[in-house]
């Protein structure tokens, strides 16, 4: 069976994304994206919601020419990916690799856990939190960025309880701190 993981940058008061929405306090540098992609590499399926997949669907069509290799490297891995995106609201995808599903839906996910050679990854706080209450996340990866920004979109849920095993801790020489850990039970 393979990993589910949900994996963020955040700010070190728990936030993706501050109160109006911005979140380029949390750009990482190319050091903490060369980790990104490592991280990222043994993924064969993103699970994204709507606004995450919106962002990241860029990735597509961005023009990496000149770009560091880190970029270029992560533009592989996204398009090397399948990708499923959990919306009610958007008809078509702009994607290759890519097919929505209109409800989230635990077995499924279970299924594909069960199934699948490659790691699964789901990206956004609102769709990782019907994961993790479903108890499907395996190992959570916070990039924590020295920032507080006080208020915003929470990386994880309020009324979430979890036991945690730390798999790995590392700096990063721009402040960020990644943090690894396994779900335990």
């Amino acid at each position: 069976m393979t990993d589910l993981v949900y994996s963020s940058i955040a700010s070190v008061d728990g936030y993706v994304a501050d109160e109006r929405g911005n979140f380029d306090w949390a750009a990482p540098s190319e050091e903490v994206h060369a980790a990104v992609n490592d991280l990222t590499r043994s993924v064969g399926t993103f699970l994204f919601g709507r606004r995450m997949y919106e962002v990241l669907a860029a990735w597509e069509t961005m023009e990496t020419e000149g770009e560091p290799e880190v970029i270029r490297d992560f533009k592989g891995i996204w398009l090397a990916a399948d990708k499923i995106v959990y919306s009610r609201t958007i008809d078509e995808v702009t994607t290759a690799r890519t097919r929505i599903a209109r409800e989230f839906d635990p077995e499924a996910v279970r299924t594909m856990k069960a199934s699948s050679d490659r790691d699964l990854a789901i990206g956004g706080p609102e769709l990782a939190s019907h994961a993790l209450r479903a108890g499907l996340v395996d190992e959570l990866q916070l990039f924590a960025v020295p920032a507080v920004v006080g208020g915003g979109t929470r990386f994880l849920p309020e009324d979430l309880r979890l036991d945690l095993e730390l798999l790995d801790e590392r700096r990063f020489e721009n402040g960020t701190v990644l943090l690894r850990y396994r779900i335990v039970g």
